[in-house]
């Protein structure tokens, strides 16, 4: 969910022998380290690159253009409006990487950068645990029998425990909802917390993540759903917790999901949603989008002008059902506000952002989501509801969100459930200043403690 994108370009000439092949280096970014790889080739008109970025996940990344020239060599990826220049010496190539105006050291070699180590954060539980820990596994059959891979976490001396599934955000999560360029691990923290405080927690890999079996990247929300009630299933199976008091806790995303599952099941006894959604994604991603781009810099004419464009877009997905016709449409779309649109508002519409946007915009998740309002699910939500979000949350708007919640379940006749803004805290549920993407990693703390124990004495309170 919460990745850095970076476009290069590489400016093209002559020794080919000296410059081609594979050039390895790793960036600082705030304390945060990334490698970055270019791979360059040697064409008849000069050269061409990709770029990989591995602690990212993101591999072959074309590049706009490759230019090397005097010693110099020039990667630009003119999307994400960055570039590198370098210069080649004996020693390998010394440069410096630019993006949105900051730039960062970054020295290549032919030798690939060390993975650089896990940075244990101060709430990282340390073994011996006080409480057993137990891997386990679980099969969901409505997905042709994929198996599911977890982690069940068992306070020691309570009998028949009240337990919490643990559901993650959007995009490609492990157990530990793992946000591998920041070196946070959000859900080992929370069940770490959880189970000391005599509750247990089951979390588990999202499909095709880590051990988990499946596909994730053609899956929606409603798939992921189905995960989350095979993993109660299991937990229903076992004799060693009170399977009454099944609850689910999800964060972002996850906190979409567990309505939408405990307004179809009635063996649900709580649900705590971190950071959920009360609206549309239509409007999350308008309104996250708007405070981004805010949060980064952006002037008030780029804001409108790029939630004028992104409504329209959205009008779109909401409407033509047909994918085929729904690529051609938002391609058509895009491309004439291109064309007649002021080239200072639509700088970063190139060619291969336009293709990426509408690859995104027609898949399957973002379909599904842009389509879906939560209201449906949390209107038919009768057990026990924690709702809580940070007051700096830039992604799901707190004042926005909260209030759509507790609407709703007013209007539902929910008889329990609370909802709350926490202040000064981000959408990790962090103590941060800002809450801008650019400090989830400088910030120490992975949970705070002030969060965590609000969940805990909630559920607690009621079993």
């Amino acid at each position: 969910m919460y990745k850095f994108i970076f476009l290069l370009i590489v400016s093209s000439l002559a020794h080919a022998q000296e410059i081609t092949g594979d050039w390895h280096g790793q960036l600082d970014v705030m304390g945060t380290k990334l490698r970055i790889s270019f791979h360059v080739k040697s064409e008849e008109t000069g050269y061409s690159s990709t770029m990989d970025s591995p602690d990212q996940g993101a591999m072959g990344i074309p590049t706009s253009s490759t230019t090397f020239s005097d010693g110099e060599l020039i990667i630009s990826m003119q999307a994400i409006g960055a570039h590198y220049n370098g210069k080649l010496s004996n020693e390998g190539i010394s440069g410096t990487f630019t993006q949105g105006g900051t730039s960062f050291p970054l020295n290549l070699s032919t030798q690939e950068a060390e993975k650089p180590k896990k940075v244990v954060r101060p709430q990282d539980p340390v073994k011996p645990y006080n409480y057993v820990s137990e891997d386990v596994s679980f099969i969901n059959k409505s997905a042709n029998s994929i198996k599911l891979a977890g982690t069940l976490t068992l306070p020691k001396g309570v009998n028949n425990p009240p337990v919490a599934v643990l559901i993650t955000g959007s995009g490609p999560q492990n157990r530990d909802e793992e946000l591998g360029p920041f070196n946070h691990r959000p859900f080992l923290v929370l069940s770490d917390h959880l189970t000391n405080k005599g509750i247990a927690v089951l979390r588990f890999d999202d499909r095709g993540v880590a051990e988990s079996e499946g596909e994730h990247k053609t899956a929606t929300s409603a798939d992921f759903a189905t995960d989350v009630a095979a993993a109660v299933d299991y937990l229903k199976s076992r004799d060693d917790i009170d399977y009454t008091k099944i609850g689910l806790i999800g964060h972002s995303e996850g906190g979409f999901i567990a309505p939408m599952l405990a307004s179809s099941r009635d063996d649900i006894a709580f649900i705590v949603m971190l950071a959920g959604t009360g609206v549309d994604g239509a409007t999350i991603l308008l309104t996250q989008g708007r405070k981004a781009a805010e949060l980064a810099g952006a002037s008030k004419e780029k804001l409108d002008f790029n939630e004028v464009v992104s409504k329209q877009v959205f009008e779109m997905v909401k409407n033509e059902q047909n994918t085929d016709k729904l690529k051609t449409e938002l391609t058509e779309f895009l491309n004439h506000t291109v064309e007649t649109s002021p080239k200072e508002l639509t700088e970063d519409f190139t060619e291969e952002v336009v293709k990426s946007q509408i690859k995104t915009l027609s898949s399957n998740w973002f379909q599904y989501f842009i389509r879906t309002d939560p209201k449906q699910f949390l209107s038919k939500v009768s057990c026990p509801v924690l709702a809580i979000n940070g007051e700096k949350d830039f992604q799901v708007l707190p004042d926005l969100n909260l209030n759509a919640i507790d609407q709703i379940l007013k209007q539902a006749g929910n008889k329990d459930f609370t909802v709350q803004e926490l202040a000064g805290m981000n959408h990790l549920f962090q103590t941060s200043e800002t809450g801008a993407l650019s400090e989830y990693g400088t910030i120490e703390e992975t949970f705070s403690p002030i969060a965590l124990n609000i969940v805990s004495d909630w559920i607690n309170k009621r079993f």
